[in-house]
């Protein structure tokens, strides 16, 4: 990516490099609790909610080109089981690497001689601003990573009845009786049937009934 925009050092995700220097081999170690950003995770699906507490351990080395920075974000992420949409929670624990380069040094870590127009190349690399670095774009791809795409309150969850919507787990032995459709109209023939003969066995017995009084 482009270099950032101004970055404000009082953003929570913004970390300073200026204590650890550009000394190769310089190590300095951030523990750091911030709140969660808006659609932290896959929308609609999981994800950390906004305002929710997201704790940071973060390891950051010195090298020729810029800064290494290696950490985990650990946090509670809240969902839907995609089986029997019961609202569920799971601790995320997203593992990262990245490479905040100076905007001044190329790939080897040596003073660019002038500005090259780089563009593309520097499309896919986050760099360092004025000492700051940005730690949020590479929370979100961190945290998107470590989420399930399609999560479950349970490996086995059986889901929901397709025909009724009645939740399975809470009913094992939740069944319906099956109709083949086939069977369907002669079952509603066989039916008229048995009804047109108790009419005629009541006629029947209706005239019996009226000899015998005669």
């Amino acid at each position: 990516m482009a270099l950032n925009a101004r970055l404000d050092h009082r953003n929570p995700l913004v970390f300073d490099t200026h204590e650890l220097g550009r000394r190769p081999g310089a190590l300095q170690r951030l523990t750091r609790e911030i709140d969660a950003p808006k659609d932290l995770g896959i929308q609609g699906v999981i994800g950390v909610p906004e305002g929710a507490p997201v704790g940071l351990e973060l390891r950051l080395e010195s090298v020729m080109e810029g800064v290494l920075v290696t950490g985990t974000a650990r946090a509670k992420a809240e969902g839907e089981c995609v089986r029997c949409l019961e609202p569920l929670e799971l601790e995320l624990d997203a593992d990262f690497q990245e490479m905040f380069s100076y905007p001044d040094a190329d790939d080897r870590g040596r003073p660019k001689a002038e500005p090259a127009d780089d563009a593309e190349e520097d499309e896919d690399r986050l760099f360092i601003e004025d000492g700051l670095f940005d730690l949020e774009p590479v929370l979100r791809d961190a945290v998107v990573l470590a989420l399930p795409m399609q999560p479950v309150c349970q490996d086995d969850c059986p889901g929901l009845c397709s025909q009724c919507g009645a939740r399975l787990a809470d009913d094992p032995d939740h069944h319906h009786d099956a109709v083949d459709i086939r069977w369907a109209a002669l079952q509603g023939l066989a039916g008229s049937l048995e009804d047109g003969e108790k009419d005629e066995m009541s006629g029947a017995e209706a005239g019996v009934d009226e000899k015998q009084e005669k």
